[in-house]
Order: structure tokens, then sequence, then C-alpha cells
């Protein structure tokens, strides 16, 4: 049984330079931004950072490796994930509770996402159709 308070397992996930690369090729989003670390820096970021849709998605995996089919996802970018040009990588760990068991069987998953212990999500939340 499911029940409002419930948490769900916490993920950590690294993004490597590499990982931009090939999240770039599968969304076409080349913006430098994620690639160039002198024009990240031009523009006021202090490195190249991570896709926001990517740290979206990832924050995502909480709610689908809860299970269910995800109706609903949203989330506002607050901050963003800097990726280190080494082996190491960023660490975003990201970790989900049960805020709400609807009527019609649904369920709202609470997100938090953060990176370097900060959030980078602002009020990420998913609403997951659980299987029956």
């Amino acid at each position: 049984m499911t029940s409002v308070g419930d948490e769900l397992p916490t993920i950590e996930v690294t993004i490597t330079r590499e990982d931009l690369v090939r999240y770039a090729g599968a969304a076409l989003d080349f913006n430098p931004i994620h690639w160039n670390e002198r024009f990240a820096r031009e523009v006021g970021l202090p490195d190249v950072i991570a896709h926001g849709m990517l740290t979206m998605a990832i924050a995502g995996r909480v709610a689908t490796d809860w299970g269910g089919e995800v109706v609903a996802y949203s989330a506002r970018f607050t901050r963003p994930v800097v990726v280190p040009n080494d082996d190491k990588g960023a660490i975003v760990e990201v970790s989900g509770k049960i805020g709400a068991v609807n009527d019609d069987g649904t369920v709202r998953i609470d997100l938090t996402a953060k990176f370097d212990g900060k959030t980078v999500l602002g009020k990420p939340v998913a609403v997951v159709r659980p299987r029956s």
C-alpha cells in the first residue's frame, strides 16, 4: 500500500562530459555552454553545464524506477549542474517521496534533485499511474 510520506529509493547519477556529448547528439542541442569551457565562462557560467532537460530526465528516473506510467512531469531549472573536464564528472542525487495519492489512482511524487548539496530543480513533481 502506498501512503503519503513514503520515501522512494534515492539514486546518484554521475554526469560526465562524454554524457553531455551523447545527450547533445540525441537531443540535437549543441549549445556551446554544454561543451565549450571558454564560451560557457564568457557568458558568465563557472564552466560547462549539463543540459537542463538531461538533469530533469535523471530526476524523473526516481519516478520511473518506482514503477508505472508517468502521466505528468514538471520542474523548473533553478541552478546549473557544472560538469568538470575530468574522469569524475558531476554527481546528481535525486530523492522522492509520495506527496499525494489521488482519487483517480494516480500518485504524486515530489522529487528533490541536488548537485553539490544544493537543489538544481524547483518543484519537480511527477504524477504516476502505478502498475496494477
